[in-house]
């Protein structure tokens, strides 16, 4: 199921939450993460459909020590059957959304990767990309209505500890939303990637343009370089 149906609380439970559960766990004590977590399931309560089931998956599929690539998206997708807990992600069978098709197009321009058929980027994750989103639920058919419970506070926490993390990592920063944390991550070892969203309305257009923008390439190159293996971005 691709909806929260259970207390928020029980997703920090999760052993496989790794070496995420400690900052998780110390967020969900504080009195920012309590509020969260209480608005939250007052919505699903309250029979709010709240997507997705998995609000951790990042994290889950990510761990700490093996984040090489920073990928930020906004909100989950808030249609039926669409998110499933990693930024610009959708399962297999559903449409490849735009600001998806456009990655892939920029993917094949600057690697040669043809376009695959799924829109799931789980192979991705697994091989030490994060696909975290700032906000890490909302509610169906209502775009950024969980974006001021608190969420940023975590996703902020977040983003500390991957940038005080010595191992190098590359953050892809897309988009004002996601280049607002610029000044959080930009400290050596790392390398930070800025250009436009992918969005259709924002992928052409100056002052960085993401068709173009060769953020893949400059990925796998930096981290080979830095000792941490080349990043293997095709998907079945």
């Amino acid at each position: 199921m691709n909806r929260l149906t259970t207390p928020l609380a029980r997703h920090l439970d999760a052993p496989t939450l790794g070496d995420w559960a400690p900052l998780l766990q110390a967020w969900a004590a504080s009195a920012e993460g309590r509020a969260l977590i209480e608005a939250v399931d007052a919505r699903v309560a309250a029979c709010a459909v709240v997507y997705p089931g998995r609000v951790f998956r990042a994290l889950e599929l990510t761990p700490l020590a093996a984040t090489r690539v920073v990928i930020l998206g906004q909100d989950p997708y808030h249609g039926p059957g669409q998110a499933e807990g990693l930024a610009f992600s959708v399962p297999a069978g559903q449409q490849v959304p735009p600001s998806l098709r456009n990655i892939f197009k920029e993917l094949q321009r600057d690697l040669g990767l043809a376009p695959p058929a799924s829109g799931s980027l789980a192979a991705w994750a697994a091989r030490g990309v994060l696909l975290l989103n700032r906000s890490l639920s909302v509610e169906s058919d209502r775009p950024g209505s969980h974006a001021k419970l608190g969420w940023h506070a975590l996703t902020d926490l977040i983003c500390d500890a991957l940038a005080r993390d010595a191992r190098p990592k590359v953050f892809m920063l897309w988009g004002a939303h996601a280049q607002t944390l610029a000044p959080r991550v930009a400290v050596a070892p790392h390398r930070v990637l800025q250009c436009n969203h992918p969005s259709p309305l924002s992928a052409l257009r100056p002052p960085v343009p993401f068709m173009g923008c060769g953020h893949f390439g400059q990925a796998t190159r930096y981290l080979a370089d830095a000792g941490r293996g080349e990043l293997d971005w095709a998907l079945a």
